[in-house]
């Protein structure tokens, strides 16, 4: 595989995370470098993790897999955003509390978002392709754009508030969409 394939790759299993990330960033529970970090470092880690835990499984058990990789997504982040949505709509007195950088929210957009990067694992030990340079740049270019998917939807959030926060749980719901449309469809 060829650097720009490989970069081609790791710029669309990127899209996800910086996706997410965006989202988080506008909830305005997300903030400041320390959200970012924890943001980009797990994105970046699961989206390196995933294709070497993938390639390890190789095609033992590729077909079980494909069959509901894309509801397992689609339902995490339906979950996540739906969550999302109703603490913004919530009263003023049902202050929000979840910090979609922390804890299982974290974990749980992190499976999400790296989902397809076990699928493409799957791919390279189908083509009897070495994993350990393809994930690391997966990791990278995924780490980059969470950084810049959330600092920019911090300052969306900071400037227009819980409709920002609204959109980005309706963002995250229509990924997951995506994801199932992708599958079912394609």
């Amino acid at each position: 595989m060829t650097w720009v394939e490989t970069l081609m790759i790791a710029v669309a299993l990127a899209m996800d995370a910086f996706a997410v990330s965006l989202g988080a960033g506008t909830s305005g529970r997300a903030r400041g470098v320390r959200a970012t970090f924890r943001l980009a470092f797990h994105f970046g880690l699961f989206q390196f993790l995933m294709p070497v835990i993938g390639w390890a499984v190789g095609s033992t058990v590729a077909g079980a897999v494909e069959a509901v990789d894309h509801w397992i997504a689609f339902a995490l982040l339906a979950f996540i955003g739906g969550r999302m949505i109703r603490e913004a709509l919530a009263a003023d007195h049902e202050a929000p509390s979840s910090d979609p950088s922390r804890g299982w929210s974290l974990i749980l957009l992190s499976v999400a978002t790296s989902i397809d990067a076990f699928a493409v694992g799957l791919s390279l030990a189908m083509l009897r392709i070495t994993v350990w340079l393809p994930s690391a740049v997966i990791g990278v270019v995924a780490c980059v754009f969470s950084v810049v998917g959330h600092r920019f939807g911090d300052r969306l959030g900071r400037r227009f508030g819980r409709g920002m926060e609204v959109a980005g749980g309706v963002l995250l719901i229509l990924i997951g969409v995506r994801i199932v449309v992708e599958h079912v469809f394609v």
